[in-house]
């Protein structure tokens, strides 16, 4: 699966247990401008490095698997869990980038010479 989006907030990587690192990523998806919808990603091991280079503010393109898995508590009852987990981040356009070229003024054509060179 994948969604497009703006970056919110990256944490920084956490080591949950000896042999568990995590980070998360905060993704503003906005589908309709009056609701955004904020959207928390993680990345366990190695994945963790696809955040490395990621700014506030860039808009970007997130590949993840949705994860879901159930849990029993002590008095046995059931809980289900979700969670997006991101494998591939693509840059669409960096904080601050421009997205539109300049604008480059139009070339005043009347000022040109008397003489044309075309044979018509």
């Amino acid at each position: 699966m994948e969604i497009k989006g703006k970056v919110y907030e990256v944490t920084p990587t956490v080591q949950v247990t000896e042999s568990l690192k995590k980070r998360e990523l905060i993704l503003e998806y906005v589908e309709n401008p009056q609701y955004p919808e904020y959207l928390k990603f993680e990345a366990i091991q190695d994945r963790c490095n696809l955040l490395d280079n990621v700014k506030v503010g860039d808009d970007i393109e997130v590949f993840f698997n949705l994860r879901g898995r159930p849990w029993t508590d002590k008095t046995g009852k059931k809980t289900y869990f979700n969670s997006l987990q991101l494998w591939k981040i693509n840059a669409l356009a960096a904080a601050g980038a421009k997205t539109t070229p300049e604008y480059v003024a139009p070339a005043d054509l009347s000022t040109s010479p008397e003489e044309d060179d075309l044979p018509f």
